[in-house]
Formats: C-alpha cells, sequence, structure tokens
C-alpha cells in the first residue's frame, strides 16, 4: 500500500452523486465553510482542492441552475500553495487521480454548459405570440 488516502465521498463509485453516500461531515456545499487559509501541508492542499471538486460535483448532481450559477460566481477559487515546493513524490499518485476527476467534473461542467445554450436558442427561436387563425375550411368559387 502506498499511504494514500482514498477518495471519499460521491466519488468513490463513480462519476454524479450517490443518494447512499452518507451524509458530509463539511456540510453542504458552499454552506458555511471556512477551509481556506493557507495550507501547511500538500496533504492539507490536496484535501482542500478534493472538496472543492466534490462540491461541484454536488451541485451538478442537484442539478440546480441557480445554485450553479452561484459557484460559477464565487470568488474564493483554489490558489496553489507557493511555500510548499513541489509536490512530493509519495503524494504524486494521489494529485494526479485529484487531476483526472477534476477534468472529469469540468467536462460534465461544460457538457451542462452547451446543453443550456441550446435550450436558450430554442426558446430563443420559439414564438409566444398568439397564432394567426387558420381557415378550416377552403373557400372556392365553382
Amino acid at each position: 500500500m502506498t499511504g494514500l488516502s482514498p477518495v471519499g465521498g460521491s466519488a468513490t463509485a463513480g462519476f454524479g452523486h450517490s443518494p447512499y453516500a452518507p451524509p458530509d461531515p463539511r456540510g453542504p456545499a458552499g454552506e458555511g465553510r471556512d477551509r481556506r487559509g493557507a495550507a501547511r501541508t500538500w496533504h492539507q492542499a490536496l484535501d482542500e482542492l478534493e472538496g472543492d471538486v466534490l462540491d461541484a460535483q454536488e451541485l451538478l448532481a442537484r442539478d440546480r441552475a441557480e445554485e450553479i450559477a452561484n459557484w460559477g460566481r464565487r470568488s474564493e477559487d483554489w490558489i496553489p500553495p507557493q511555500d510548499l515546493g513541489p509536490v512530493p513524490p509519495d503524494l504524486r499518485e494521489r494529485a494526479l487521480r485529484l487531476l483526472q476527476h477534476q477534468l472529469a467534473v469540468a467536462e460534465q461542467l461544460s457538457e451542462r454548459i452547451i446543453q443550456s445554450q441550446r435550450q436558450r436558442d430554442v426558446a430563443a427561436r420559439m414564438s409566444y405570440a398568439p397564432s394567426r387563425p387558420v381557415a378550416s375550411y377552403i373557400d372556392r368559387g365553382l
């Protein structure tokens, strides 16, 4: 065993929210969370980033457009620590798994954005004006 901590939460079974996963002790995404701060170790930095990725994935699973929009407007983005040096060799595998998970969630976000744009385009083409009455008979001279 390499001593890497496993990915927890809904990420353990793949992508998407699992109703069978135990509740997150950190609370729901974005509510009363104060993980931001100077990470003193790479373990803490990766934990913080992993929490952000899981939060984004939970938001996607809840499928609430307003929450997703608020997530996009948040101001506390993760900033890589500058004083920790390079990622230690024993944490590289965990960091790579986290990167893969992050890229998968980013792809889901992109798909959601494209889907939303298509729905907006269809809605823009729809006419909400009352339609002209159409004759139910043909009037032509004999």
